[in-house]
């Protein structure tokens, strides 16, 4: 449902006043990967404004896009003094929106956010600098009035009054309060149950989560479902023998702590869904940790929205969540469609995450359909590469896959676009993913974390080779797929060819000293990873096929080119 307003109005979603210059980008931005918490500049160098700062800018986007953490990088910059003086959007947009919102409501730090009509939209994006009032936005000749969202007429049960009335807690109040200042932002008409939570603001990318959770805690929160945790930051049971720096170790357990003492489980994944018990089909989650939105919406046909972190928290809490999105079978409708020319027989796993990050750019904002991809097979772990990779480009909580995807029947929305891929596409996307130098001395899997059945694959392809003298392979996994792979015997096998399992963090939360320091060679198979890769570490990524990967750690070498299905 769209919010209706007066013609030529915007709306407040979070209020404030504001002034400064306007940047206006023209692509969507993930904050988490995107932009710097420690200095508000944008570091993800595939974005068009790539070293601009953000920081006391207008800024002005369709809507957002990548991970569900980027709520976090905004309060962070908030409570710095970094982050930017408005935020203006013509699209639905919820990461960074809430992220204001906790940063006005929790910490009374408002960060003013607006949504515009498109007409209007570009014409502030033309402008030079704007100011934000109380009611209006004038810039350059545009006299914008501003509407509140509408209190809306949500359809509540008798317990969310009593939350909203403060009978359970003020934090259970406030967790409320910002999920149906959500649901009025979304247009949704009511509240939908789900049955399980995953959280995923348990990083210590930067202070503010740490405080945030702690913050909560104080206030009495605690998880009202069954409720997993993402990967944290260090190795919960093994850091003080990593060197980590003691101050960082244990800052990174009391937000680890902090969820688990409010009733999360310590599964310590950011792929909840290789748990022994998934979603089902038809299941409503309470999910954030993009890639595993993506992921149980596409290929499990579970049903969660892209939660922003912290509204994760508030969910898991209330067991209600904004009946909005892909909740709806019209959210889960195809608005584009996306007709791939496949190479030629004989491509490897590397297609996947190519494929993947294509369509997100291809389709930032809308689910699309990726259609001549029916004849090739595809397991778990490649739909696993696709769905990540498609979260770092594109907003949207899910795609379809033709012959692959439960919901790929679903028809098109009436005047969905068409696009098509073939090789100079995926030759593209090769070359903008691998920028990294070609002599490898790390190899990082397991973004997001590694299957049993990649940990499978990898010891075979060893096939009695290990790890050459200068180069370390390190896989990330959760702890229930570390157990399995010991009781199993690969974990030794692995040991033997020096690859080393580190369970509870993965490449999007490592850190030095457990990442090398010494490292300037990276490769990958995540396409995920190879986009997030400088933003995170300083280092370009070299992206490969898992076979590649194995081949580099035994070699300290990266292939010198595409492969040859994507040359021929």
């Amino acid at each position: 449902m769209t919010i209706q307003t007066r013609e030529g109005h915007g709306l407040w979603i979070v209020e404030g006043t504001a002034s400064g210059d306007i940047l206006a980008c023209a692509e969507g931005l993930s904050f988490w990967g995107g932009v710097d918490p420690a200095t508000g500049r944008i570091v993800d160098v595939h974005h068009p404004d790539h070293g601009t700062s953000v920081s006391g800018k207008i800024l002005m986007m369709p809507t957002s896009r990548g991970s569900c953490s980027g709520s976090g990088v905004l309060l962070e910059l908030s409570m710095k003094g970094l982050a930017p003086a408005a935020l203006v959007f013509c699209e639905e947009e919820e990461i960074l929106t809430l992220g204001a919102l906790v940063s006005a409501r929790i910490f009374d730090r408002p960060v003013p956010t607006l949504r515009l009509p498109r007409a209007q939209y570009d014409r502030l994006a033309s402008a030079r600098c704007a100011s934000i009032g109380p009611d209006r936005v004038t810039a350059d000749g545009l006299d914008l009035c501003l509407e509140p969202v509408p209190p809306g007429d949500l359809d509540l049960s008798d317990r969310d009054r009593r939350c909203l009335n403060g009978e359970a807690g003020r934090g259970v109040r406030m967790a409320m309060e910002i999920i149906c200042r959500m649901a009025a932002a979304s247009g949704a008409g009511g509240l939908v149950d789900v049955t399980r939570g995953h959280i995923d603001g348990c990083i210590l990318a930067h202070s503010a989560n740490l405080i945030f959770a702690e913050k909560m805690a104080e206030l009495g929160a605690r998880t009202s479902i069954p409720t997993t945790i993402n990967a944290i930051s260090v190795d919960r049971e093994n850091w003080p023998s990593q060197n980590v720096p003691p101050d960082f170790g244990r800052r990174a357990s009391r937000l680890a702590d902090a969820y688990v003492a409010m009733g999360a489980r310590p599964v310590f994944t950011c792929a909840p869904y290789l748990l022994e018990d998934p979603p089902r089909e038809g299941e409503a989650l309470g999910w954030s940790e993009s890639n595993a939105v993506i992921f149980a919406n596409s290929v499990l046909g579970a049903r969660t929205p892209k939660h922003p972190d912290y509204l994760d928290l508030f969910i898991a809490m209330t067991g209600r969540a904004p009946a909005s999105g892909v909740y709806t079978e019209p959210g889960r409708v195809p608005r584009a469609v996306i007709a791939v020319d496949p190479p030629a027989l004989g491509q490897d796993d590397l297609l996947w995450p190519l494929l993947g990050w294509l369509a997100g750019r291809i389709s930032p904002e809308q689910v699309p359909l990726i259609t001549g991809m029916e004849s090739r097979a595809a397991t778990r772990d490649d739909l696993k590469a696709l769905c990540a990779a498609f979260g770092t480009t594109s907003g949207a909580p899910m795609l379809h896959v033709a012959g692959h995807t439960p919901e790929a029947h679903l028809a098109p929305a009436t005047g969905a676009p068409r696009h098509r891929i073939g090789r100079a596409e995926l030759l593209g996307a090769w070359a903008d993913l691998n920028r990294g130098t070609g002599q490898i001395d790390l190899v990082a899997i397991g973004s997001p974390h590694a299957s049993l059945d990649e940990l499978r694959r990898i010891a075979t392809l060893f096939d009695g080779r290990a790890c050459g003298p200068g180069t370390q392979m390190i896989v990330t996994l959760g702890r229930d797929t570390q157990r399995a792979a010991a009781a199993e015997g690969l974990a030794d096998r692995l040991a033997a060819a020096g690859v080393q399992l580190i369970p509870d963090i993965c490449w999007c939360s490592i850190t030095e000293p457990v990442f090398p320091p010494n490292a300037r060679g990276l490769m990958t198979n995540s396409g995920k990873y190879a986009h997030y890769a400088h933003g995170l570490s300083g280092r370009h990524a070299r992206l490969g096929s898992l076979e590649d990967c194995v081949n580099a750690a035994v070699t300290g070498r990266a292939p010198d080119g595409p492969p040859k299905w994507l040359r021929a």
